[in-house]
């Protein structure tokens, strides 16, 4: 499971396994997209599949989720996303209305993301083989001209911001499959980011990162960018927004709020130049009304994260070894 979850281990699976079967130029960018050239149009391509259980929670259920999660890795290398395929894996038995809900979903969130659905697949596997209703959604998109967005352009001095509080999805699905209370509901953040990153993009071409901080969290999306592009990045703690539910049921499992997902939420490294007029846009926007500035990318500790603590110290923030909540997208 551990090899699922976005961090160390699933790192190793793609430097061990992936890599050496697949090795070309444009899988080696690790980007959330592949951007490629074809003809005179660049374009971003991206794939993912999704085995949330439960299938249904609050915020949102397995088909908008899919269809969010497609649509904001197109968004991430600045693409303006376009059209998806959908492929249904369902189990023997599961009955046609929650077929025909996950699909009505999905139709829907595909009508509010700006995007078609024109393609897709269905397959039946055995009573006991599948756990009721898996997804595919593959994404392409067509990325502007002057628009260059990946995981090696963060440059030391750029201000990191991201786009809302955090934590909010994985502790929402925490909350229904074990039936646990923390005090008020907990909302996943499921949303599609197409419309705030062409806000963002309207300000300056020049973003040098985007990340949707899914599995693995705020810290598995900072680790990969520190070590896509040789620098570090220094955080403050007191600046990440957390909302005060997602903080105690955190506490309560023993979790730390930076290693939550997230299916609705970016995290930017933006030239410092341009950072407060990127900010004031993302505020603008009803996806980025909370953004705010979390740190910095510096020169010191490459391929390191670090954040200062209220205390006026200092902590590692590693990349996680595994999952600490698996089955969350």
């Amino acid at each position: 499971m551990g090899h699922g979850g976005g961090g160390t281990l699933s790192a190793e699976l793609m430097r061990e396994v992936f890599a050496p079967a697949y090795g070309n130029a444009v899988l080696a960018g690790l980007g959330d997209s592949a951007a490629l050239s074809l003809g005179s149009a660049r374009l971003a391509f991206s794939t993912d599949s999704y085995v949330v259980r439960p299938l249904f929670f609050p915020g949102g259920g397995i088909g908008d989720l899919a269809v969010n999660g497609t649509v904001n890795d197109l968004a991430m290398s600045g693409a303006r996303p376009a059209h998806l395929s959908c492929a249904f894996i369902l189990e023997e038995g599961v009955p046609l209305a929650t077929v025909r809900r996950v699909a009505q979903s999905i139709g829907a969130a595909a009508a509010a993301a700006g995007v078609t659905v024109v393609t897709g697949d269905t397959k039946v596997v055995e009573a006991g083989h599948g756990d009721g209703v898996y997804l595919n959604t593959s994404g392409i998109g067509l990325i502007p001209e002057g628009v260059d967005i990946r995981p090696q352009r963060a440059t030391p001095g750029d201000v990191v911001i991201v786009s809302g509080p955090i934590g909010m999805h994985g502790i929402a699905i925490m909350s229904v499959r074990d039936g646990l209370e923390f005090g008020s509901e907990v909302v996943s953040d499921t949303a599609p980011l197409g419309g705030l990153v062409e806000a963002m993009l309207a300000v300056t071409a020049d973003l040098h990162v985007l990340r949707d901080p899914t599995r693995g969290g705020l810290a598995a999306s900072l680790n990969e960018i520190a070590t896509a592009s040789g620098t570090g990045v220094a955080l403050t703690d007191s600046a990440v927004p957390v909302p005060e539910a997602v903080a105690a049921a955190c506490g309560f499992l023993g979790l730390d709020p930076l290693y939550v997902a997230n299916e609705g939420r970016l995290v930017a490294f933006v030239p410092r130049e341009h950072a407060d007029a990127v900010l004031e846009a993302m505020r603008a926007h009803p996806h980025g009304a909370h953004a705010a500035v979390i740190g910095e990318c510096v020169a010191d500790h490459p391929g390191m994260v670090v954040a200062r603590t209220g205390l006026g110290g200092t902590r590692v923030v590693d990349l996680p070894l595994g999952e600490q909540l698996p089955r969350i997208c």
